[in-house]
């Protein structure tokens, strides 16, 4: 392609997605927060998660005038503007300053931590000099805002480049606050699906850390997505994953969200019958169960039931199948390939499959 027209797409694209710089001060950011002019989405809310300490020195850097880093936003009607990026600092801010965030009934920020001002500590926004309280109210911030008239598209992407490697969310909180740019539909089918009594019960061996960042819902995409992988996708596990979310819910890919549900509860349901909580954990040497939830597992198992669904329930001997498949689970191959690779996540489906297939097809 030409040098010149690699300028002009570039040009076209920074006219089309024009970003304007505003500078603030903090107490006009509250302002705008407490008279709903800046509202931070209930998804996005949930995920502020610094400790008091990490707060408290972010509290104190505004007071030593330290430089901090840009906040954006979304306007979406004049005048009034969703947050984008920079929920962990204007949630400490809010919070210092007094603000019940996400009906969690905390009390104001008591100042804890702080290294370079050790005697803020123990003091709250009401108990500061007024001098230091009027520094605060008075530091700037530079906000960016994405006016309303961007591509919805940009929107979504630009929440994503700003989120991803940040280190504070996983992956599936960073897809669940930045698809809802594109829409809902496929987000709350998941969030439906992950609410399954079925389906709690088998991943209840998850991590407890995993819990609290969404990684039933991701592994809920992961059923959908590995089981109706084309064989075609060559991304790593995690940019697969959004991509396929993202086609779901532009309706870029077809997908019967019914239909999906049903084989969903009907898998979970035969899963849980049989294996319960043991369903995707290994055995130790002497064949006790381990407390463990083992990922290649779960992929194995759940899209070789699912394919198999159908068949299965005609088929009667479902004993049968349970030791077909405890057989691949507990054998050497299937550890043979038990990467996140699309390679591995193929072949371990297949293995699986084939040897419930040597008994649902008669071979």
């Amino acid at each position: 392609m030409p040098m010149k027209n690699l300028i002009e797409q570039a040009d076209n694209q920074i006219i089309k997605n024009r970003i304007e710089t505003l500078e603030l001060s903090w107490n006009e950011l509250y302002d705008m927060y407490k008279h709903q002019e800046l509202r931070i989405p209930p998804a996005y809310q949930k995920l502020f998660r610094w400790g008091e300490e990490r707060q408290s020195r972010f509290v104190e850097s505004l007071l030593l005038e330290m430089p901090v880093p840009p906040v954006y936003v979304m306007e979406v009607n004049p005048g009034e503007y969703e947050l984008m990026d920079g929920l962990q600092r204007v949630c400490s801010y809010l919070r210092f300053r007094g603000e019940q965030l996400d009906d969690t009934q905390e009390e104001a920020l008591v100042l804890k931590g702080c290294d370079f001002i050790r005697d803020l500590d123990g003091q709250t926004f009401a108990q500061l000099p007024k001098a230091m309280q009027i520094k605060l109210k008075r530091s700037f911030v530079r906000m960016q805002v994405i006016r309303p008239e961007n591509d919805p598209l940009f929107q979504y992407r630009m929440f994503k480049r700003l989120h991803t490697g940040g280190g504070y969310l996983s992956e599936q909180e960073i897809r669940s606050c930045a698809i809802r740019l594109l829409g809902s539909d496929g987000l709350d089918f998941l969030e439906e699906c992950s609410k399954n009594k079925d389906f709690k019960t088998v991943v209840s061996k998850v991590a407890a850390d995993k819990k609290k960042t969404q990684y039933d819902q991701e592994l809920v995409l992961r059923f959908f997505a590995v089981k109706n992988d084309s064989g075609q996708e060559s991304y790593p596990l995690t940019e697969y994953l959004t991509r396929y979310l993202e086609k779901i819910t532009t309706k870029e890919l077809a997908f019967d969200f019914q239909k999906e549900k049903d084989l969903f509860e009907k898998t979970f349901a035969f899963i849980n019958q049989h294996w319960g909580k043991e369903a995707f954990s290994r055995k130790t040497p002497k064949g006790k169960i381990r407390n463990e939830f083992v990922l290649y597992y779960f992929d194995s198992v759940t899209a070789a039931i699912a394919y198999y669904m159908d068949k299965i329930m005609e088929y009667g001997e479902e004993m049968e199948i349970v030791e077909a498949i405890d057989y691949v689970k507990y054998g050497p191959g299937l550890s043979a390939c038990k990467t996140d690779s699309m390679q591995d996540i193929r072949a371990r489906i297949a293995l699986m499959k084939e040897k419930a297939g040597e008994i649902l097809d008669g071979r």
